[in-house]
């Protein structure tokens, strides 16, 4: 459709005009300041972008001209169809554009047809800043008056508009049939003197709102009987007959619930004979309920730690006594009883509410099926009227996917998916994928069976597998409830090769404060960007009781109060982990030992750990070796720890790794040449020309380390071909943490070509809290060339007070840790003006 170009706005010898007759649109994106701090400045930017090529093909699409915008637009149409067709558009094009960033967008909307006055402003008023075109007339505050009344997700039409749009909405693609018309009453608003009837128009599909809600502009206009002062008088008459009924009918006491309390759910009481509803009615249980961000569910892992404390075996059914002393024990609010029963041709979906202070069922709630796949539809209603009647609130609801769709209308297939999670619990992987599979094979939809198997491919470490089956999953998002939408986007975020998870994780923990997956990874990419006061909150959010997998933010936290210069709290965090890990040993133990210098128990724990059962754990215990050693400053220890373990790594990443480590400790103690620093790095170069790998990301940390030894140990020109064979690389991760470590290596460059002055602007902006420990090593070495003595102690004191930080560091398997605590005993000396590295 072509563009009718409007003469009003393209006239320059008439600066003002006679009142014309237009409609006006105003809307209002709502929450957008909430949005840009939720997602982040760039992602802010790029979605509103998009936003802006929205606007710009709805406008030439039903012939729109824009007046104004800011969180919102203004607009005139010569047509009222044509505002009602954009408003529509509009509503529907921000819908896609939020579900494809897993973001809700929506968008109040106010539509009136008046008569208006517009001029163009002078070009010397505009290049001042001011609108091109001047909008003014009292059709101007009554559509805007409209918009500020409607609810989010609503797009509100004076009855003046109505009677034309509705005449001409045939004229719609989709036909009148197809809106949905709706009177709200007459409104008041204020400046006005008579009162107006507004109506909501609603698009197939759009998801329903309530009435207008009033405000000091906008009040409804209501009969004199139903004005306060006369319901007050009849509620007089009729308050004795409501008090009496009231104690003859009221319902059973509530539970005293709290958004974000816990629930346990107990086993599923199965009376119908067959053996389909066993464990997929739980599961359709758990995924309904945990789309709620106001209650919690206690996970199995959690529950099956509490039987386990109480001496009862794990695997014991989960009755309405256990549950409730679970609950008990570990502070859940209420108890949920399942059961499925047969019930005149079909079936019967139900859960009791049970208080676990008094174990007295409180409410009961039921939901019919006719046929067997009808199950999961009743299953959801049933959990709707749960939380409902536990206090959430009607929004909270209406976010919530439909059940069926957001796991599987096939009983079967949701039965696998159980069973496959129950597999996944006790580790036993095979089966659990073979049964994730089953799942997809009986519905080939199934969006949360494709996000399982690319979590567990993730956790097997066969991170290409696992971005397949993430990619199949991100195609069928709308099948997904929002936490997982949000899970998903951070381990695609996780996965890609050049990206950074870190916002993506911080989003999740957001919107749901008790999702500990959000909590622990928002924590562990802080903690690798030295974000330690940030980072803190977090794990500790994670750390709570209710996480049957709370070790390992705790883990997370004990590094974190060593990077503080807490030692000693670290030490009874990990003391805490021990005992939950039935004294299984933690290699952060043996870091915290050496922060304390207590090398006698940091060695009886090496001892304990022995050589390591993978090669994983082979490369940490050589680490752990490493640092003990550097830390002593005893050279003869260095050699054994790096020489001591000749063990042929499987995956190349982790023979760079151990090779790293050996060159490490031949620039520690001047041993010839680093091993091997050449080859090394035309082996990483090598790797990095696969842009897509996974491990693309930790495979940039490991060249620059390897340009960093050379450059440490003479080898400045090998340093210098690696990083300029390698900057497009380099410089298109968006890992903070490569760039800090490009831009120290690049100050050491400078450093060693005699310009120190160029070594300290590069490192300057690094400086904020979060920079590596190197840098300030490499800073001290400038301000020696520049003889600038104040500044070389300045940096011996950073250096020497901030020991924890040069063992807490974790970037890269804790690669340049054992640099670190060298340097810290080498530069926390007395100041040596003059020389250079």
């Amino acid at each position: 459709m072509t563009t009718d170009v409007d003469p009003i706005a393209t006239d320059p010898a008439a600066p003002t005009q006679s009142a014309q007759l237009r409609a006006l649109l105003f809307t209002d994106l709502c929450d957008s300041v909430a949005l840009v701090e939720r997602v982040g400045d760039a992602a802010a930017v790029e979605l509103f972008q998009q936003h802006d090529r929205l606007v710009l093909g709805l406008q030439q699409r039903w012939n729109g001209q824009l007046i104004d915008r800011s969180d919102g637009l203004f607009l005139l149409f010569e047509r009222p169809v044509d505002a009602l067709g954009f408003a529509l558009a509009y509503q529907q094009g921000l819908r896609e554009l939020g579900e494809q960033s897993s973001i809700e967008l929506c968008v109040r909307a106010g539509l009136h047809v008046g008569e208006v006055i517009v001029w163009k402003n002078a070009a010397d008023a505009v290049a001042l800043g001011a609108k091109q075109v001047e909008v003014e007339g009292l059709a101007k505050p009554m559509a805007a008056r409209l918009m500020q009344l409607a609810r989010p997700g609503q797009l509100l039409v004076s009855a003046t508009a109505e009677s034309m749009v509705r005449r001409s909405a045939a004229r719609m693609s989709d036909g009148p049939q197809a809106l949905q018309w709706t009177s709200c009453g007459r409104w008041r608003f204020k400046g006005v003197a008579q009162p107006m009837e507004v109506f909501a128009v609603q698009a197939p599909g759009m998801p329903r709102t309530r009435r207008p809600r009033q405000s000091d502009k906008a009040t409804r206009d209501i009969p004199l009987w139903r004005r306060p002062l006369a319901i007050v008088a009849q509620a007089a008459l009729a308050l004795s007959l409501l008090i009496g009924g009231w104690f003859l009918t009221r319902s059973p006491p509530v539970i005293a619930f709290a958004e974000r309390d816990w629930v346990v759910l107990a086993d599923v009481h199965n009376t119908t004979g067959e053996t389909i509803f066993d464990d997929s009615m739980r599961q359709a249980l758990l995924v309904g309920l945990e789309q709620s961000k106001y209650i919690n569910v206690l996970a199995q892992g959690k529950v099956s730690e509490s039987l386990e404390m109480a001496r009862v075996p794990v695997d014991s059914p989960l009755s309405m006594a256990l549950a409730v002393d679970v609950a008990n024990r570990e502070g859940a609010r209420a108890v949920l009883l399942p059961s499925v029963v047969p019930r005149a041709g079909g079936y019967e979906v139900r859960i009791e509410l049970v208080d676990p202070t008094t174990s007295k069922v409180v409410q009961r709630y039921a939901a019919r099926a006719d046929v067997l796949d009808d199950s999961v539809a009743a299953v959801g209603t049933v959990v709707e009227e749960v939380r409902e009647g536990l206090g959430e609130s009607m929004k909270g609801l209406s976010e919530s996917v439909p059940l069926p769709l957001a796991s599987t209308r096939n009983l079967r297939a949701l039965r696998a998916y159980a069973l496959a999670e129950k597999a996944l619990a006790q580790r036993r992987f095979d089966e659990a994928m073979q049964l994730y599979r089953a799942a997809i094979e009986l519905d080939p939809e199934f969006a949360l069976a494709y996000t399982s198997i690319a979590r567990l491919y993730a956790r097997v470490a066969n991170r290409a597998e696992a971005r397949v089956y993430l990619e199949k999953a991100m195609g069928l998002q709308s099948r997904l409830p929002h936490r997982e939408r949000l899970y998903l986007r951070g381990w695609q975020a996780e996965l890609e090769a050049a990206g950074w998870p870190l916002e993506s994780w911080r989003v999740l923990a957001s919107m749901y404060p008790d999702s500990f997956a959000g909590l622990s990874n928002a924590s562990w990419y802080l903690l690798q960007e030295n974000r330690f006061k940030e980072a803190e909150p977090l794990a500790r959010a994670a750390s709570v009781p209710q996480d049957h997998l709370r070790s390992w933010p705790m883990v997370l936290l004990a590094r974190i109060q060593l990077a503080m210069n807490q030692p000693e709290a670290a030490l009874q965090t990990l003391k805490q982990v021990a005992i939950l890990q039935h004294n299984d040993i933690d290699d952060t133990q043996v870091d915290v030992l050496i922060a304390l210098r207590r090398y006698p128990e940091a060695e009886s724990l090496l001892e304990r750990l022995g050589s390591g059962q993978d090669d994983l754990n082979r490369l940490m215990i050589m680490r752990a070796h490493l640092l003990l050693a550097a830390d002593r400053g005893d050279c003869s220890q260095v050699v054994t720890a790096v020489s001591g373990n000749s063990h042929q790594m499987a995956l190349a990443d982790y023979q760079v790794q151990q090779e790293l480590m050996h060159a490490t400790g031949s620039v520690l103690c001047s041993s010839g040449s680093a091993r091997q620093l050449g080859a090394l790095g035309d082996q990483l170069t090598g790797l990095l020309r696969d842009r897509d790998h996974p491990n693309l990301r930790d495979r940039t940390l490991q060249l620059l380390g390897v340009v960093y030894l050379a450059q440490r140990d003479g080898q400045r020109e090998l340093a210098s071909r690696l990083l300029r064979d390698n900057m497009r690389v380099l410089q298109a991760q968006r890992s903070p943490v490569t760039r800090r470590w490009l831009a120290v290596t690049q100050a050491m460059e400078k450093l060693q070509q005699g310009q120190a002055d160029q070594a300290l602007r590069l490192l300057s902006p690094l400086m904020d809290g979060s920079e590596p420990y190197q840098a300030h090593v490499v800073m001290l070495h400038a301000h020696r060339m520049l003889n600038d003595a104040p500044a070389v102690k300045v940096q011996q004191d950073w250096l020497a007070n901030h020991r924890g930080v040069a063992i807490a560091e974790v970037p890269a398997m804790q690669l340049w840790q054992a640099l670190n605590v060298h340097d810290a005993a080498t530069w926390s000396a007395p100041a040596q003006v003059a020389g250079a590295p």
